[in-house]
């Protein structure tokens, strides 16, 4: 029998972070929640992360998910933004960890094939999979949609608690895990 695990995707940005919640029993998956939290442009660097950090805290008091996964960021040929949105992701990262959830991360090539197919599907095909995958599902930005798609990639990639126990005593016992 499946134990039911409510899992948290983000979509980390500095304008705009994504998030969304599903459950996932099995093979089956389920729409719960998501949304994006947003700062604004002109505000200093450390209040868009605080607004962040709030933000998500937020989310995670609202929804209690029991594992978070985060999209790693694609780093372009601006340092200063890929520096900033670095920090975002961070954020992204350390809020869930803070609430003492295990976090995984998923390059963007990844969650684009775990919902579409294919690495390099457009945006307009993973939002297209979210209403196949999620049908109740109503990300009401691409921010969003993309944190669900980071929240099915977890799914299917994810080590149930049991598995991933054994592995942890193993290593810790110097042996290797079956």
């Amino acid at each position: 029998m499946a134990t039911s695990v409510r899992i948290l995707g983000i979509d980390p940005g500095l304008r705009h972070t994504g998030w969304g919640v599903i459950t996932a029993e099995g093979s089956r998956l389920a729409y719960v929640a998501s949304g994006a939290i947003h700062t604004e442009a002109d505000a200093p660097l450390s209040e868009r992360l605080r607004v962040l950090h709030v933000g998500l805290s937020q989310v995670i008091e609202a929804e209690w998910p029991d594992e978070a996964a985060v999209e790693e960021t694609f780093v372009n040929s601006d340092p200063r933004g890929a520096l900033k949105l670095g920090q975002a992701r961070g954020i992204a990262m350390v809020v869930p960890a803070l609430a003492g959830l295990p976090v995984a991360e998923y390059p963007n090539n990844i969650v684009k094939k775990a919902v579409t197919g294919t690495g390099h599907a457009e945006k307009a095909q993973v939002a297209a999979m979210l209403k196949v995958l999620l049908p109740k599902s109503h990300a009401a930005t691409p921010d969003a949609a993309d944190a669900l798609a980071v929240a099915i990639t977890h799914a299917n990639h994810r080590r149930p608690a049991n598995v991933q126990a054994a592995i942890i005593r193993a290593v810790a016992a110097g042996t290797r895990p079956r």
